[in-house]
């Protein structure tokens, strides 16, 4: 099947500014299996303002300004422990019958440290003792071949793994427990239930919505501030910074960059992303109308390799199959991706994925994915990137989410249409978009009423 450049028309789509909310007991059904898995006398939690999704997934708080720690107990009890500035702001979090605890190390320098210095004592207060075993989550693992001397190492600042082990009495007692919630296919975070799908489908759909804005609305001879601006922000949570960059035939495109006061001109590659807790978008092209067949020539080898993951992924595929079918279908052009071909998503933007090369783990229903596949090389002055949101889900995950959500399940069919009749792409049953302008590449940016297709 060709692709070809022709005349898109994206519909209306985006959810009012009322976000689906998680129900309590789902706080207490995930903190309950994350426990048993642990194996452990005592399961803490770490969390801080960029590594809170392990923290956020089972209590509903993140921290801001400074760590945090949830620890869970056999018998049941549930704590929080934070610093000064989090104390009140923990109150929030939807887990039932979650106490915060003040353990002041955990606030910023120079702040009061009066009423409860010492974090060991505070831990020791409540429960932990020499000889227990206490499993330890971090916001990532190492994998073995990765570990020194066999060691499992934690991704938890230094001080706070040595107060548990000090608490604990020997080194062996505190143990990784992180792969419990974030391995790409057991830990309890890659799969999520049909309010979370809501909830994260409501940030996907905004965050897409904003890049549409951001990329229909681009001119030349402005500034990337003046473009990024018309995004439409409206205070939505975000899980990544806004990027926006922009660069001539003298410069790489990077795409990680903030935007600046530059000023845009014809011809230069343009990349815009926006993600909130739960869903991240991402357009790349050109600010052209079109005319240069040679960047158009590698825009349809690129959307090849997205349509290849596309009709790929399902329940139970492989995630190296995954890998090889993108891979082989972007080598065509002279493409291959930067980084894995997909990978799991939640309030943070990157979790894990399974979808690495000769990978075994499968696909599982609940994984709520970002389709993100960064092809290189590009030359200076070039940009390509169509990044959306995708949950897999199976029939019954699909019922309880249209009997629960009925409106969600209604714009994800309304997109599943859009991609058949415009794009040409059938998804799936089992993939739901969550995107607003799901696999809508216009690669001109100054011709955003023609987007690449399979015809």
């Amino acid at each position: 099947m060709t692709i070809t450049l022709k005349p898109v028309r994206l519909p209306d789509d985006e959810p009012s500014l009322s976000p689906p909310a998680i129900p309590p007991e789902t706080y207490l059904s995930r903190c309950r299996p994350a426990y048993d898995r642990a194996g452990s006398d005592w399961l803490v939690v770490y969390g801080d303002r960029e590594h809170f999704n392990n923290l956020f997934f089972l209590t509903g708080f993140d921290p801001r300004f400074e760590e945090a720690l949830l620890v869970l107990g056999r018998s049941g009890p549930r704590h929080v422990v934070t610093g000064n500035e989090c104390l009140c702001y923990a109150v929030l979090a939807g887990l039932p019958g979650l106490e915060v605890v003040l353990a002041q190390t955990l606030s910023l320098m120079a702040q009061d440290r009066s009423t409860a210095p010492n974090l060991g004592r505070v831990l020791r207060d409540l429960g932990l003792k020499t000889g227990d075993t206490i499993g330890l989550v971090g916001w990532k693992y190492l994998e073995p071949e990765e570990r020194e001397a066999g060691r499992p190492g934690f991704f938890v600042p230094e001080f706070i793994v040595d107060v548990l082990r000090r608490i604990a009495g020997a080194d062996d007692r505190v143990r990784d427990a992180t792969p419990v919630l974030m391995h790409p296919v057991t830990g309890l975070a890659s799969t999520i239930d049909a309010d979370q799908i809501a909830a994260y489908e409501w940030a996907a759909a905004r965050a897409s919505a904003a890049v549409r804005r951001i990329v229909t609305g681009a001119r030349a001879d402005e500034s990337e501030f003046a473009m990024v601006s018309r995004m439409g922000y409206a205070g939505e949570a975000q899980s990544v910074h806004v990027m926006l960059a922009a660069a001539g035939r003298d410069a790489p495109v990077i795409g990680l960059r903030s935007p600046t006061a530059r000023t845009l001109k014809r011809g230069d590659g343009v990349g815009a992303a926006v993600g909130y807790w739960g869903g991240l978008c991402c357009r790349a092209g050109l600010l052209d109308a079109g005319g240069n067949d040679a960047f158009l020539a590698a825009a349809k080898a690129y959307f090849a390799g997205i349509a290849a993951w596309y009709e790929t992924v399902d329940i139970g595929v492989r995630g190296g199959d995954i890998h090889a079918a993108v891979t082989a279908a972007l080598a065509k052009g002279e493409l291959k991706p930067a980084l894995n071909p997909g990978h799991l998503t939640g309030a943070t933007e990157w979790t894990h994925s399974p979808v690495r090369p000769g990978s075994d783990e499968r696909i599982a229903s609940g994984m709520p994915f970002q389709v993100d596949i960064i092809p290189v090389p590009m030359p200076n002055g070039w940009a390509l990137n169509c990044e959306d949101p995708v949950t897999i889900a199976d029939a019954t995950l699909r019922a309880e989410l249209k009997a629960r959500h009925p409106a969600v399940h209604a714009r994800i069919e309304a997109r599943r249409a859009f991609v058949a009749d415009q794009i040409g792409i059938a998804i799936k049953p089992s993939l739901l978009p969550m995107s607003a302008i799901q696999l809508w590449l216009p690669p001109f940016w100054l011709a955003v009423d023609r987007a690449l297709a399979m015809g």
